[in-house]
């Protein structure tokens, strides 16, 4: 559970198989706003029951039923863990149920032995860009080519 200064309360939980068609629409729906669908987008939107298997965790802010919030975690390669999948209703921008899910997920890579964390993004989206880096997330260059639309990396080593 989350409150935040105003008073608006949301829960916090892990991944629940009756959310996963919300996970999957909130994120095409954010993606297609300010970009477009890829296909590592789809890969993972449509693995989510491999992903899971693999180690990843969901986390949603739900309020009266409904997903205000969604942010994946996974295991990417050694030590190194992945937050991505991170969207918000509009409705609930501003309100702290993206920082709640997204610290959620990191708390829980964390748990699991991660070394390090990475985000891939775009410089374009300021909100998200400052979540990242209030949790101490630094920009380092891109090194991948999943995504046209990725133009920012950041990091955060674990434990140093």
């Amino acid at each position: 559970m989350f409150t935040n200064t105003r008073n608006y309360r949301a829960e916090i939980i892990r991944y629940e198989e009756r959310f996963k068609q919300d996970f999957i629409e909130m994120n095409k729906d954010w993606t297609q706003e300010y970009f477009t669908l890829e296909a590592h987008d789809l890969e993972q939107l449509n693995d989510i029951d491999k992903l899971m298997s693999d180690g990843a965790m969901i986390y949603f802010a739900i309020e009266n039923e409904k997903v205000l919030s969604t942010c994946m975690t996974a295991p990417i390669k050694n030590d190194t863990w992945e937050i991505c999948k991170f969207a918000t209703n509009k409705n609930a921008q501003g309100k702290g149920a993206g920082k709640a899910v997204f610290k959620a997920a990191l708390d829980y890579a964390i748990k699991k032995e991660a070394k390090k964390v990475v985000i891939y993004s775009n410089h374009s989206l300021k909100p998200a860009l400052h979540i990242y880096h209030s949790f101490g997330f630094k920009e380092v260059p891109v090194d991948i080519d999943d995504y046209d639309r990725c133009n920012y990396q950041a990091e955060l080593v674990v434990g140093n």
